[in-house]
């Protein structure tokens, strides 16, 4: 009885060590893509699709990333100006700015995500027509703003003004929609890491967005993304640059806090 109690206590141990050095070895594969319990997409890949992502010259979205670079410092616009007349080097002035959005904007009374504060200045200070969302340019200048601070951790405000925003897109995460009856967190918390048909679900973080997706063989913004997530559970997906998935978006960024900014990502 002592031998075969010894014997069980003995591989209990053995199983937990090991499994301590499991869940060890995973956190150091994961290395900056992961924070606390929260994982990039990019550790669900493929590694094929991570070397994809690692090499600049083999990662197709850097071409919206160079697209973008021309597009701020082309001079557009009734007001004869380009990004670059009031920012000046995007290495320098735009360093740290996407991290931080979402943003509350006083102006409107809302949040503004970054296509949003692209597009005002283009109309305020620049006298310019606004880009279509998902259109090349806009992507490309979102990418190329983004690409600035790539490394950066995520670092949205969900305090004071933007609280009451966040909270509604923590309340529309949770909600169930469509004729499936799901949520966001029925794929992204409760199943991440299990297989969608061919696909394994990730916990949806957006700290890559704009990114590509070789589903799509283009980019594509987060917002493109969540309408597609809509669809797939047979929800009506709402407009491009909608309240309800701006304040989504803020929500998502924050579940994502202190993940680096990897965009232009790669993703399936």
């Amino acid at each position: 009885m002592t031998k075969a109690y010894l014997g069980v206590t003995t591989i209990a141990a053995v199983a937990l060590v090991a499994a301590s050095y499991v869940t060890n070895a995973f956190a150091e594969d994961f290395g900056r893509y992961a924070v606390d319990d929260r994982r990039s997409g990019y550790t669900y890949m493929e590694p094929e699709t991570k070397a994809i992502q690692d090499d600049d010259f083999e990662n197709p979205a850097m071409i919206w990333v160079e697209d973008g670079e021309q597009l701020w410092s082309a001079v557009d616009g009734n007001a004869n100006k380009s990004c670059m007349s009031c920012h000046k080097d995007a290495g320098d002035s735009m360093k740290g700015v996407a991290a931080a959005y979402p943003k509350y904007d006083p102006k409107i009374k809302k949040l503004k995500n970054l296509e949003q504060q692209i597009n005002t200045c283009r109309t305020e200070r620049m006298q310019a027509k606004p880009w279509k969302y998902e259109s090349n340019q806009l992507l490309a200048m979102t990418i190329y703003v983004r690409h600035q601070s790539r490394g950066m951790p995520v670092n949205v405000s969900i305090d004071d003004e933007a609280a009451p925003f966040f909270a509604k897109g923590k309340a529309f995460y949770y909600e169930r929609r469509g004729q499936l009856d799901m949520a966001c967190k029925h794929c992204h918390e409760d199943n991440a890491g299990n297989m969608a048909r061919a696909n394994r679900l990730s916990q949806g973080q957006i700290n890559g967005f704009p990114t590509y997706r070789l589903k799509w063989q283009k980019v594509g913004s987060v917002h493109r993304r969540f309408r597609g997530c809509n669809k797939n559970i047979r929800a009506n997906a709402l407009g491009y640059g909608a309240d309800e998935y701006v304040n989504l978006e803020l929500y998502v960024a924050w579940r994502g806090r202190g993940l680096p900014v990897e965009t232009p990502a790669v993703r399936n």
